[in-house]
C-alpha cells in the first residue's frame, strides 16, 4: 500500500470525496439547476463506473475514508446500485453515503441496503405539498415522503434531511422540519442559501444559521452540542430534550469552515474540483483517458491537492465565493 497521504499545503488531511455521478435530475430546483440555456452532458462525458472505481482505490490507498455520491440526482444513473455494492467492497473506504431528492428512494430503498448502504441524505425544503411543486417544479412531495419513511422502516443508521433555506421561500417551516427530529430518529440539517451557479441568490435572501438557531431554541428548547463524527462533513450538531433525532446547521456563508475542510469533489464531468467555493478545477478525465499508470495518476491527485485553497476568500480572484456551476454537476 502506498505511503502517500491526501495532505494539502495548508496541513488539512483530505479522507472524504463527493462524486457527482450525473447531472441530470427529475426535479427543477430553483436554487439549484438553472432554469434557461441548460443542456445534460453527452453520456461518453461522464466517468465511467469503472473509471470511478480505479479512481476511488486509488484514493482509498492513499487515505481515503468517506465517499459520498451525489448529482444531478445519483438515483436516475443506471446501475448505481451494482456501483455502490463495489464501492463499499474497496479497501480502506469506511463509509459509502447517498444523497439524492428521494423522488425514487422509496423504490430503491431496499436494493441501497442490500448494497450495504447505510447514510442517505435526502433533500427536502419544505413539508408543505404546494410549496415543493413551486420550488421544485414537480409534485412529489409524497414521494419523497414515502422513500424517507422506507429509510427508517428499514433500520437506515444514518437518515438525514438537508433543508435549504431562503427568504420568502421557505423560511416560516424552520420549526416545523426542525420538529422532525423529535418524531424520528433523523438528523436535520439547515444550509443557507448559496450563491452557486447563477441561481437566483441575493444577500436578501440569506438568512444566517444564527437566526435559524434562534427560531429552532425558540420552538425546541435548548439545543446541546454533540461531538462530530470521524469523517464528518461541516454541520454543528445538536440535540434537545425529547429528541430522537439531531438537528444541524450548516454555514458555509456566515461562519465558513474552511481551515477545518476535509474535502474534494469529482464534477460530473471528470474534473477534481478542491472548493466548492472556487471554480480551480482538474482534469482527471483527461488523465484517466490519456492512459495513464495508476502511478501516474496517483502522481496527478498529489501535485492538485497541493492547489486547494486555504479558503474561498483566497481561492478566487474576487476574494469571494464564486461558483459558476450549477450545482447539480458539482455533487454539492
Amino acid at each position: 500500500m502506498s505511503s502517500a497521504k491526501l495532505l494539502d499545503k495548508h496541513g488539512r488531511t483530505l479522507t472524504y470525496l463527493r462524486i457527482s455521478l450525473t447531472d441530470r435530475c427529475n426535479l427543477r430546483c430553483t436554487y439549484c439547476t438553472p432554469q434557461h440555456n441548460f443542456t445534460y452532458l453527452h453520456p461518453r462525458e461522464i466517468l465511467t463506473y469503472e473509471e470511478l472505481l480505479r479512481t476511488c482505490r486509488l484514493l482509498a490507498d492513499m487515505g481515503l475514508k468517506k465517499v459520498r455520491c451525489t448529482g444531478g440526482e445519483p438515483l436516475v444513473r443506471q446501475g448505481i446500485v451494482p456501483f455502490l455494492e463495489q464501492l463499499g467492497e474497496i479497501q480502506g473506504i469506511e463509509e459509502v453515503c447517498l444523497t439524492t431528492n428521494g423522488v425514487l428512494l422509496e423504490d430503491y430503498a431496499q436494493g441501497l441496503w442490500d448494497a450495504g448502504v447505510r447514510h442517505i441524505n435526502v433533500s427536502l425544503d419544505t413539508l408543505r405539498s404546494e410549496r415543493f411543486k413551486s420550488i421544485t417544479g414537480r409534485d412529489c412531495f409524497h414521494k419523497v415522503w414515502a422513500g424517507i419513511m422506507a429509510l427508517l422502516d428499514l433500520g437506515f443508521d444514518k437518515v438525514k434531511i438537508n433543508s435549504v433555506v431562503a427568504r420568502g421561500m421557505n423560511e416560516d417551516e424552520i420549526a416545523d422540519i426542525a420538529s422532525l427530529a423529535k418524531q424520528y430518529p433523523i438528523e436535520v440539517r439547515f444550509i443557507e442559501f448559496m450563491p452557486v451557479g447563477h441561481n437566483r441568490w441575493g444577500q436578501q435572501l440569506v438568512m444566517e444559521v444564527a437566526e435559524m438557531q434562534a427560531i429552532v431554541e425558540n420552538a425546541l428548547g435548548a439545543l446541546n452540542p454533540v461531538p462530530s463524527e470521524k469523517n464528518a462533513g461541516p454541520a454543528k450538531l445538536f440535540d434537545f430534550k425529547g429528541a430522537r433525532g439531531k438537528v444541524g446547521f450548516i454555514s458555509p456563508l456566515s461562519q465558513h469552515f474552511c481551515n477545518s475542510c476535509n474535502r474534494i469533489r469529482l464534477t460530473s464531468d471528470g474534473r477534481l474540483r478542491l472548493c466548492l467555493f472556487s471554480d480551480l478545477e482538474y482534469d482527471l478525465k483527461g488523465v484517466i483517458r490519456s492512459g495513464a499508470t495508476d502511478q501516474a495518476l496517483s502522481h496527478f491527485f498529489m501535485q492538485a491537492i497541493q492547489k486547494k485553497p486555504e479558503n474561498y476568500n483566497k481561492g478566487t480572484e474576487a476574494g469571494s465565493p464564486s461558483c459558476t456551476r450549477a450545482m447539480g454537476t458539482i455533487g454539492g
